[in-house]
Formats: C-alpha cells, sequence, structure tokens
C-alpha cells in the first residue's frame, strides 16, 4: 500500500509519457502531443479538458522530458506576486544553465485580463515555457494575445476502459489485498464519469473502508462507504446517463415536476449545477428551438446567474430554466434540418461556391465575375429577391428546414411558404438578372 501521507491519486501520477492513461487522440504514435514530446522543442500550451483527465501530468512530464524547471501557479489561489516570484526563479534558472522554465498556471481561466498579461513579455522572450490548464474554453477565457502564441490541446474524459485501466493498475500496485467484485468496478468507474483523480479518491476512500472492516467490496458496501460527494450521479445506484435522459426527456415531454426531479437527483447525488445548465442550453436548441427562441436566451441567462451566485442560490436559476423549458411550445425543427444537412454535405463533395455569391474585394476578382449577377435583397421589394439562388450549381431547391405549426415557428412556416412560393414563381438559373 502507498505511504498513508502520499494520496493515492499523487502516487499513481505517471512519471513517462508512456504511463498516461487515455488521450490517444493526442498521445498516439504519430499524433500532436505525442510529436511534441518527441521533438526537442518544447512550446507553450492550452490544455483544455475536464477535471481529472492529466493536464498537470502532462505539464509535467512535458518539463521533465526537456529538463526544464517546473514552477505551478493555482489561478485561484494565485495573484501578480506569484508570477512576478516565477520570473525572478526563471530568470535565475536561465542565467544559470541557459534554459527556459515550464510556468504551469492551473485553472488559467481564473485570472483576469491583467493578470493574463503579464505572462505575455515572458513567453515572448522564451523565458517561459507557458502552460495553461483549463476547464473552459480558452476562446472565452483566454486573452487572444496569450492564445495565439500557445497551441491548444483539447483533452478528454477518461473513456470506461480507460478508467477500469487505472483501476486495476491501482489494486496490482498499492490495493493487492482488497478484493472488488465486478459490479462494484462498474459502480466505481461510473462514479468517477471521467475523471481519473475522482475514480482514485474513490477507490482509496472504499479499500481504507474495506480494509477496517475486514470485508471484500460489493455495490451495498461501495454506496455506504462513499460520501455524497463522490456517489457522483449514482445515488440510489441509477446510471449517470439514465439520470440525464430522465430529466432531458421529461422536458421533451412538457412534465415540469418530473424535470425538477432529476434535476433535483442529480445536484442531490454531486452533479456539477454548470452541466445541468449546458444541458439546459443543449435543450432549448434541441427541442424547443424557434417555437420560442427565448428558452434559448434564458438558459444562458441561467448559467450566467449560477456563475454569479454560485450553489445553492444559483440553483434557483437553473429550476426556473428547467421549469420554462417544460413549458415552451416544442420543435425539433433546427435540430432535424442540421441532420439532414450534414449527412448531404457528407455525402455531396465539395462544390464550388456560385459566382454571383463571391466576394469582390479587388478590380481583378470583379474582372473575373467575381458577385456579377448577385442580387441586394434590400433593394428588393418586400427585402427579398424572389427567384434568387443561394446554393451551388447542381444542387437542388432543398426544404431542409420545415417549421411545425408551434409556437413562433407557426408564423415563420406561413414567411417561409409565402417566400418559396415566390421563388418557385420567379425561378431563374444562378447567377442571371
Amino acid at each position: 500500500m502507498q505511504p498513508a501521507a502520499v494520496p493515492l491519486a499523487e502516487a499513481m501520477r505517471p512519471t513517462r509519457i508512456d504511463d498516461v492513461v487515455g488521450q490517444r487522440h493526442l498521445l498516439g504514435a504519430g499524433k500532436p502531443l505525442r510529436m511534441a514530446f518527441e521533438s526537442g522543442h518544447p512550446h507553450s500550451m492550452i490544455l483544455w479538458g475536464p477535471p481529472g483527465v492529466g493536464k498537470t501530468t502532462l505539464a509535467r512530464l512535458m518539463a521533465g522530458a526537456f529538463g526544464l524547471d517546473f514552477i505551478a501557479i493555482s489561478a485561484v489561489l494565485g495573484g501578480v506576486k506569484d508570477i512576478r516570484d516565477a520570473v525572478e526563479r526563471a530568470t535565475a534558472t536561465r542565467a544559470r544553465t541557459g534554459l527556459p522554465t515550464v510556468v504551469f498556471v492551473d485553472e488559467v481561466h481564473r485570472f483576469n485580463k491583467a493578470q493574463q498579461d503579464a505572462f505575455l513579455p515572458h513567453v515572448e522572450s522564451g523565458l517561459f515555457v507557458f502552460i495553461g490548464a483549463t476547464t473552459e474554453n480558452p476562446s472565452f477565457e483566454v486573452v487572444g494575445a496569450l492564445l495565439s502564441r500557445a497551441v491548444v490541446y483539447v483533452l478528454e474524459p477518461l473513456s470506461e476502459a480507460d478508467l477500469l485501466q487505472l483501476l486495476e493498475s491501482a489494486r496490482a500496485r498499492f490495493l493487492p489485498q482488497v478484493e472488488i467484485g465486478d459490479d462494484a468496478r462498474r459502480m466505481l468507474v461510473e462514479t468517477a464519469d471521467g475523471d481519473g483523480r475522482r475514480l482514485l479518491q474513490a477507490l482509496e476512500i472504499t479499500a481504507n473502508a474495506a480494509a477496517q472492516a475486514g470485508r471484500p467490496v460489493d455495490v451495498e458496501f461501495l454506496r455506504g462507504a462513499l460520501p455524497a460527494t463522490l456517489r457522483r450521479f449514482d445515488k440510489g445506484g441509477e446510471n449517470f446517463y439514465d439520470q440525464i435522459s430522465a430529466l432531458h426527456k421529461s422536458v421533451r415531454g412538457s412534465d415540469p415536476d418530473a424535470a425538477l426531479y432529476w434535476m433535483a437527483r442529480m445536484l442531490d447525488g454531486g452533479v456539477d449545477p454548470l452541466y445541468v445548465a449546458r444541458r439546459a442550453i443543449r435543450m432549448a436548441s434541441e427541442d424547443i428551438g424557434l417555437a420560442d427562441p427565448r428558452a434559448l436566451q434564458l438558459a444562458l441567462e441561467a448559467a450566467q446567474a449560477f456563475e454569479r451566485l454560485g450553489s445553492p442560490e444559483g440553483e434557483l436559476a437553473l429550476a426556473q430554466a428547467i421549469v420554462y423549458l417544460a413549458m415552451a411550445p416544442k420543435s425539433n425543427a433546427v435540430y432535424r434540418a442540421l441532420g439532414e444537412v450534414r449527412r448531404f454535405v457528407e455525402t455531396d463533395g465539395t462544390r464550388p461556391v456560385p459566382m454571383h455569391l463571391r466576394n469582390a474585394p479587388t478590380r481583378l476578382m470583379k474582372d473575373l465575375g467575381y458577385g456579377t449577377g448577385y442580387r441586394y435583397a434590400h433593394d428588393e421589394e418586400g427585402a427579398f429577391a424572389a427567384g434568387e439562388t443561394y446554393l451551388p450549381e447542381g444542387v437542388p431547391p432543398q426544404q431542409w428546414y420545415r417549421p411545425t405549426d408551434r409556437g413562433l415557428e407557426q408564423r415563420i412556416g406561413e414567411r417561409l411558404a409565402e417566400l418559396r412560393a415566390r421563388n418557385l414563381r420567379a425561378a431563374k438559373p444562378p447567377g442571371k438578372s
């Protein structure tokens, strides 16, 4: 068993790139991050992914692979002083060795613009190899100047196979005396929800409890041994994805009481409320769409409200959004249309943009016919160029978007039917006036 002072998750931290579990799309042979390790030239990067997928480990391995000093800064606890201290230490290191320093900023999205900007001159000078870790979209949370100087690598949640491999490795190395049944293994993997650190925490707690009780680990013991915060999405034993499905289908089925029930079950089981917020945003577009465009706005506002208030106050905004979504008129017309268009594009191949739709910013392009014959809709009756075509040549008129007769989409459908009828009456070949 690992020393008591060292948590299992830390004891299991890989020391070689080949020992990292998961992220084969980045670390497999010939894949981008593997090639970065093998290139001989470290570069700044942003590691974007959910918790417990190896962001800190990869940063440490990058420093080790090139024999560079490693400085870790927490954007939650740190500030400008930590950045200044890192500059002093890195400057001394470069004076002594001639090498840059890997500066790892965990949860970099928590730093404000000024704090993030403070890294720029040192990244540009080569003093820092900057590695930022974030669970949020760096396009929105990392300043553009810093983002442009780093390569973004997107890390994925660990698969069930990855988690099972991690569990078995931890048992073999540190917990060989602990007997864990197959159902309990599956429950541990489901409870982890793609988070390797969470899996190892749950395994460690369970193994210690089992050793004290002198009994093997089964599902019943596991439920009793794990605290509520680790029995994530599995309070009562249901699978995480089943609860998501139940919430989504309750909203789709216009049952606000059931939707609130499943939301409460997920929150009680330890789900991140922002996950519920993201699902609500998806529901607003997938199942309500243009039948009530306000649904998407309300879902986004609920997410923003929770980010400002946190728990438990912010959960009321999520509940408000869930009830609104459940009671809104339903339409999956946009969702269905996008799916049909994507399937068409995948099989149709690449067609050129019609000449009359091309931009013509230069005289040469105009001379080549770019933009010729285009009709400016605002100059036409009703701001609609009847008979104008916007699809590539050879693609017949389509009706991928078919509005329902519910909510606002009923009016949209009436408008679309009128426009399509005008097109039929005034049909003309592409690019002809």
